[in-house]
Parts: structure tokens; sequence; C-alpha cells
């Protein structure tokens, strides 16, 4: 068994959105190695792990986190000091329309991930098993829907998913719970509030956006778009993982937000704003004018937020970008990576927004 001082990480999903910005932000800022399980569905993508693609402490394998033979065999051949699940699939209109799938990888695919973990731990020595962490990224979304005037979610407010995506993780949550407590598994869950970032694939809001102006496509916001959301750049939410893998105590639930509450509508504003400075040449200024309002997402939920006081209390942590910093390092970052825009444009994606939406 390997010691801690090796500083060997599995990261599973680490080819997705978060996951790719947090094995950057590990390469970056700790003398971790990072084993990199991806099965390189529709939303992983290669060209984001391009920075890191020669360095030696970046070890990808492409698999599943369901297939328990290769966990097993990658937790014995590097035998990590903790494992980060982000493995999962997010996206709440894809789960309306075909929920097998997330029950598929976020429910069994969590259940297989976490045999295989137990059994590594169960059977490592006395210091491995002292060190050892299991994190678990999860969404706030399992918490329901709050009212307008209702108080942010806290990592007691009762679990009430609405959707099948939001049950799908729900479920994991449960799962991960179930072992720290059954089993005495060392795990930490996280509950995260809506991201945004680079290499965000775009069927997310702020890249779709982002996009379809660019394209001068309309740019849709279901019905008045006065849902509510809290926002988070990825990068404070790397940031917030890495202290807790660090320097958290096992058994313990975090909530993770960016006190940056917005409604669809001013996030869409605040796209276009920016895009009109950024890109003055553009025919398709004001962008405002692409706005689209479609018929409303099935059970859409009226509001999340999320209190961070118990990590600020415990560790500190804050987010440091503000909406507008954080949108601003966004849309540029999107601008200058047309190599990665372009390679996310075609085949599965194209595919899915003709679907969903009607438009190429």
């Amino acid at each position: 068994m390997s010691s801690r001082f090796e500083k060997k990480i599995l990261v599973t999903g680490g080819a997705g959105f978060i996951g790719s910005n947090f094995v950057l932000h590990e390469i970056e800022y700790s003398d971790n190695t990072v084993v990199n399980l991806d099965c390189l569905t529709y939303a992983g993508n290669l060209m984001s792990l391009e920075p890191v693609r020669n360095n030696p402490r970046h070890i990808f394998i492409k698999g599943d986190i369901a297939d328990q033979e290769l966990v097993g065999s990658i937790l014995k051949e590097h035998q990590p000091w903790a494992v980060v699940n982000f493995a999962a699939e997010s996206h709440v209109d894809r789960s309306i329309s075909s929920p097998e799938s997330f029950i598929t990888t976020n429910v069994l695919g969590t259940l297989h991930l976490l045999e295989q973990v137990f059994h590594y731990w169960e059977q490592a020595p006395e210091s491995v098993r002292t060190e050892f962490r299991f994190l678990h990224v999860s969404t706030d979304e399992v918490y329901g829907s709050l009212g307008n005037d209702d108080e942010p979610f806290h990592e007691k407010t009762p679990y009430d998913p609405r959707s099948p995506y939001s049950a799908s993780k729900a479920a994991s949550d449960h799962l991960v719970n179930a072992f720290r407590h059954t089993y005495a598994l060392p795990a930490i869950v996280t509950n995260c509030s809506n991201n945004y970032g680079p290499r965000q694939f775009p069927e997310k809001l702020i890249p779709l956006l982002i996009m379809n102006a660019l394209d001068g496509k309309p740019l849709p916001i279901y019905g008045n778009g006065l849902n509510v959301r809290d926002w988070l750049y990825v990068d404070d939410h790397c940031a917030a993982l890495h202290l807790l893998l660090e320097r958290s105590g096992p058994g313990e639930n975090f909530n993770l937000g960016g006190r940056c509450e917005k409604t669809n509508l001013e996030v869409v504003e605040a796209v276009c704003d920016m895009l009109d400075t950024f890109c003055p040449q553009s025919p398709y200024r004001p962008h405002k004018s692409l706005i689209t309002f479609v018929k409303d997402r099935p059970g859409h939920d009226l509001r999340y937020a999320i209190n961070i006081s118990k990590i600020s209390r415990e560790f500190g942590w804050k987010p440091r970008e503000t909406f507008e910093t954080g949108l601003e390092k966004t849309i540029k970052w999107y601008l200058a990576n047309q190599s990665w825009v372009n390679s996310v444009k075609t085949g599965k994606y194209r595919d899915w927004v003709l679907h969903h939406y009607g438009w190429e």
C-alpha cells in the first residue's frame, strides 16, 4: 500500500466540466498525482485536459465507474489516498426525457464505485485507512425548491428532489452516507450550487447562451425567466473541494455556493451585455434581441440558494469571484478557445439541441 506522502488521488469523471477544472487545479496547486477515470460520454472532452496532456502527474484511464473489475484494479495499482467522485449524468432536461441513464450512472454507478472503494479501504494498512477520504460531489437540487422568501439551503435541510436528475443524485448521496454510517467509510459529501466557467458543455445555460449569441441563434429562456439560481464560479468550487480534501475530517457534509442569486433573465442579459462589449463587430448586436422565451421546463424549481456558513466558519472559505468577474473570465475563455468550442458543436451535441429546441 502507498503512504499518504505519495499524494496520489483518483478522480472519477475528470474529463467533464467540474472534474476537468478540478484536475487542472490539483496539478497546478498541489503535489497530488491525479489518476483520472472517465468514460468519455458526450460531455467528457479530452481537449479540456490539454494543459496536462504530457504532465507525468496526470494519468488518464478511459473507463466507467460501474466497471468494478477496472475500478478495483486501478485502486490496487495506484493505491490513492483519496477518491473524488464527479462521475454523473448532470442535466435536468436530459433526465426528464431519458431518466434511465441517470439511474444507471448516478445510482448504480455510485454503488459499484463505493463497493470497490470500501473493499480497497477495508484491506489497507491502518495508516492508510486513517488518512483516506472519499469525497462525493453532489448538487443543491437534492433539497428541492425554495420560495422567494425562504431561507437558503443548509446542511440539515431535508432532501426533496423534484426531477429524475435530482432524485438520482439524492439517491447517490444517501448511498455514500449509508456506507459512511454502516461501514465507517471515511466519506465527505458536498452539495454545490450552479457552476459556471471554462470547459462547460453547452447544454448548460451560460455556455449555450455564449455559443448561440455568437452564431446569431435564439437565446432560450424557460417560462418567464424569473427562476432563481445561486451561481458559483468553477475555480472557487475546486478550491473549496481541495480545502475539504486536505483538511476536513470524515463524516461531514458541506454546502458550497457563490452567494450570488440571479434570475435566469438576469443571467441572459448579463451575458448579452458582456458580449456586446467584447464583440463590438458582431452583426448580432445588441445580443438581447436574440432572447427567446420558450415553454417552461416540466416541474421547474423556482429557486435554489445555498448557505455556506459551515465551510466559511470552519475553514475560512468563501468565493473569490463575483458574478461579474467570473462571467468575464468565462466569456473570454470561450472567445479564446474556439477549437474547443468547435469540438463540441458537432455530433451528439447538435443532435440533442435539434431534438430539444428544434434548431441546429
